[in-house]
């Protein structure tokens, strides 16, 4: 069985979970997220605590067991906190503005790049920051790896659009390659 699975999930303060057969609803202050639920995985609102139960024992029963109480841990942090995702944009010219639903992104193109805001997401731009928020895991991590696709950091300058907290392998030139074989 599922290490992980096995763990309550503690219910903070302000946040109402709705069970029904195969669906969960979790409310807080941040918003509200539907879940369904697998097949043979069960839920159990306790006083102050949620547990996930299953009764199935094969390989698929046990990913989905364990699987399930990450995502509603997940979701119970999410309307509670909110997730953020930020991004970082490394080059001479690029920049990124933000006007209500759409982020616009020029990053070396002959054209500015558009993405649309989902809804449940929000962008921020300061300078040269990029802020995903939303209360969806999911969602935003999602949105974040699609900014970061449209001009991934390349490893001899490091240009492009990189996560903050990641750190890009740089590769030598051609001129430093050159120096070393002499």
């Amino acid at each position: 069985m599922s290490r992980i699975g096995k763990q309550p999930i503690k219910i903070p303060e302000g946040v109402n979970i709705n069970i029904n057969s195969a669906q969960v609803v979790v409310s807080g202050p941040k918003g509200k997220i539907k879940h369904n639920l697998p097949k043979a995985v069960f839920l159990e609102k306790k006083k102050d605590y949620l547990e996930v139960s299953t009764k199935d024992r094969s390989k698929q029963g046990k990913a989905n067991f364990g699987t399930t109480r990450a995502l509603l841990a997940n979701i119970v942090l999410g309307v509670t906190n909110g997730w953020v995702k930020q991004l970082e944009l490394v080059g001479t010219g690029y920049r990124s503005e933000t006007d209500g639903k759409t982020l616009t992104l020029t990053v070396g193109f002959s054209h500015p790049v558009k993405i649309e805001e989902t809804e449940g997401i929000s962008y921020k731009v300061e300078k040269n920051i990029i802020t995903v928020e939303g209360i969806d895991k999911q969602l935003v991590g999602h949105l974040s790896a699609k900014i970061r696709s449209v001009r991934p950091p390349e490893p001899y300058k490091g240009k492009g659009i990189k996560y903050i907290d990641e750190i890009i392998r740089r590769k030598a030139g051609k001129a430093a390659k050159a120096v070393g074989a002499i």
